[in-house]
């Protein structure tokens, strides 16, 4: 999308960026709430939400807010997140994507494959944890199922949540690396150059 600034082009509009920072400020309420309740060593994590009980009272509604967020992003980016050869060669090279070796890899489109990647990763884990939170919500739900499948939900959901985190982290890690990207999804744009060099695919889209 062109932005009036016509060294500027728009890479996320307002209510993306708001959709954006939505889930991730629910992600770490999540996340620092889910360490408190994982381990005695983390319970101090609690003080930060008011104690244990109400650490365990909003865990999961917190968890609720940031699923449907998390879903209108997907319904908004899963058709920009389809994996094609072009991602397939991308992945092959990787010796060159570490090496910020750029212009030997295949032009890329909004996404790149290890964003796509991470996408996908992230898809299934929102929909592990949903599954096995609504499992282990005790005042909602557990009585309804065996303590079997609760137990085994149980780990499913430390697992996903894992998995999560470490998703999440390099994700941050990756926009760091990547100068500009940071300012996309604060101001929503980024500069003609950038998008050319890392999106060379999306930018010619983008100025048609």
């Amino acid at each position: 999308m062109k932005h009036d600034d016509p060294n500027l082009i728009v890479r996320y509009t307002a209510n993306e960026r708001t959709n954006h920072w939505i889930t991730a400020i629910t992600f770490v309420l999540l996340a620092l709430s889910g360490l408190a309740l994982f381990h005695p060593s983390m319970f101090w994590l609690t003080a930060l939400f008011g104690g244990g009980q109400w650490t365990r009272i909003l865990h999961p509604f917190v968890g609720l807010v940031m699923f449907v967020s998390f879903a209108v992003m997907v319904v908004r980016y899963w058709h920009h997140n389809v994996l094609d050869r072009d991602d397939v060669q991308w992945l092959r090279q990787i010796d060159d994507v570490l090496a910020n070796r750029e212009d030997k890899l295949p032009e890329i489109g909004r996404y790149n494959a290890g964003q796509k990647l991470l996408f996908f990763t992230l898809v299934a884990c929102l929909a592990l944890l949903l599954l096995s939170g609504i499992v282990i919500w005790r005042r909602y739900f557990s009585f309804y199922f065996p303590i079997g499948v609760i137990r085994l939900a149980a780990v499913v959901h430390a697992v996903a949540a894992f998995v999560l985190i470490a998703g999440i982290v390099t994700h941050i890690y990756a926009a760091l690396w990547v100068k500009g990207s940071i300012r996309a999804m604060v101001r929503g744009t980024v500069t003609l150059g950038w998008a050319r060099k890392h999106h060379p695919k999306w930018f010619r889209e983008s100025v048609k």
